[in-house]
């Protein structure tokens, strides 16, 4: 890993690096704060558990870092954040030849793409899960406790990354989530070009067809703004809502009045999402 950039935040580190990517043919570059608690000199360090934080369209590793406001109760909780890119770029990645902004460079959707020219380069989904965690985890002075979340596509990242992995994160949370991508237009533009025609393949990365198939349940909590544009026909948490009645899932959704879908809102609420997930990132500990 090559480090970019290094920044001291509440005793803490942000630190950016660089590193090539296997699964995306690409080089790759996240972002990670390091508590004070990682950062100490031999008795007094301990290794932390992990936060990742999976970004929307148009965004790239900084803008939680430099817009949630996270770093204060991360610091106080020992807890480290991991901010990747949210899709493979470089001169040879392909884009959307219309220059879209919710398609191609910026819009990975945290999937493996089966479909050419996409699929030699987006395969966010084996980054993140083959190559970004073992990597922050033999690179940096964390445990193997993880957790997971993001906002808007990154939010869908974080609830089928989540799901489909139980075993390997203690919790999942989501601001503004795309919760059923193959009924949405986002979803459903990305989809068929990164994964065809086959509409049955979609539903691998569709949040309300894998929580309805879930078999090990780990806690879920989700914040979407009355306010938020997108909230009817691209977010649609009342679809949600409704599989995880329907499958016995308790999952916490709050909806919060006259927030939108920025890091106004993000930032309104980070906290608790902070500490929602260090009740179960140091349970047992």
């Amino acid at each position: 890993m090559k480090k970019l950039s290094s920044n001291k935040v509440f005793g803490g580190e942000h630190a950016q690096y660089s590193h090539y990517s296997d699964a995306n043919k690409c080089e790759m570059t996240f972002a990670i704060f390091l508590p004070p608690i990682a950062l100490g000199k031999g008795k007094e360090a301990q290794r932390v558990p992990v936060l990742y934080w999976l970004s929307g369209l148009t965004c790239n590793d900084q803008n939680f870092m430099q817009k949630a406001g996270a770093f204060r109760a991360a610091a106080e909780l020992g807890i480290a954040i991991v901010s990747p890119d949210t899709s493979p770029r470089g001169e040879d990645v392909p884009d959307d030849p219309d220059s879209a902004y919710d398609f191609g460079l910026g819009a990975g959707f945290y999937l493996n793409a089966t479909q050419a020219p996409w699929s030699t380069h987006f395969n966010m989904y084996d980054y993140i899960l083959n190559e970004l965690l073992p990597g922050v985890q033999q690179s940096f002075f964390v445990n193997k406790n993880s957790a997971i979340s993001g906002q808007s596509m990154g939010g869908h990242g974080a609830l089928i990354i989540g799901l489909k992995n139980p075993d390997v994160f203690t919790s999942i949370s989501a601001f503004s989530p795309i919760c059923n991508p193959v009924n949405c237009a986002w979803g459903q533009k990305a989809f068929t070009h990164y994964l065809g025609d086959d509409q049955q393949t979609w539903l691998q990365y569709d949040a309300c067809h894998l929580l309805q198939n879930a078999s090990k349940h780990i806690p879920i909590l989700i914040d979407q703004g009355t306010d938020d544009n997108f909230l009817e026909d691209q977010l649609q948490p009342n679809n949600l809502i409704k599989v995880a009645q329907m499958s016995d899932y308790h999952l916490t959704l709050n909806m919060r009045s006259g927030y939108d879908h920025s890091y106004f809102f993000i930032s309104s609420f980070i906290d608790e999402h902070l500490y929602f997930h260090a009740t179960r990132l140091f349970a047992g500990e």
